[in-house]
């Protein structure tokens, strides 16, 4: 585990950059992280971070086809809005664990 600083907190980290402790999430750190990955945060960007956060809370196993089911995004606007790897890139922004079906 590591230390990065985020806007202005110092947060624990895995060795991929996922925050250990959901708790230390805000918005400001989401958009750290994000422009770290060369996206900028949109509304909509930050719907579905939202929707992620209240899934994994609840213990639901994602996927990117719940994501797409959601009503907030389809598939392809996922792909859009999380370039390289839509999953994986929404649940390191949104603060919650690496997806097991993310490799």
């Amino acid at each position: 585990m590591a230390e990065k600083t985020y806007a202005g907190k110092t947060v624990e980290v895995t060795d991929e950059g996922y925050l250990v402790n959901r708790e230390d999430w805000t918005a400001e750190i989401a958009a750290e992280i994000a422009t770290e990955a060369g996206i900028e945060l949109s509304k909509k960007h930050y719907e579905v971070l939202e929707f992620l956060r209240k899934e994994s809370a609840a213990g639901t196993s994602l996927s990117i086809r719940k994501v797409g089911k959601s009503g907030i995004v389809d598939i392809k606007g996922l792909y859009q809005l999380f370039p390289g790897g839509p999953l994986k890139y929404s649940s390191k922004f949104a603060g919650i664990p690496k997806p097991a079906s993310c490799v």
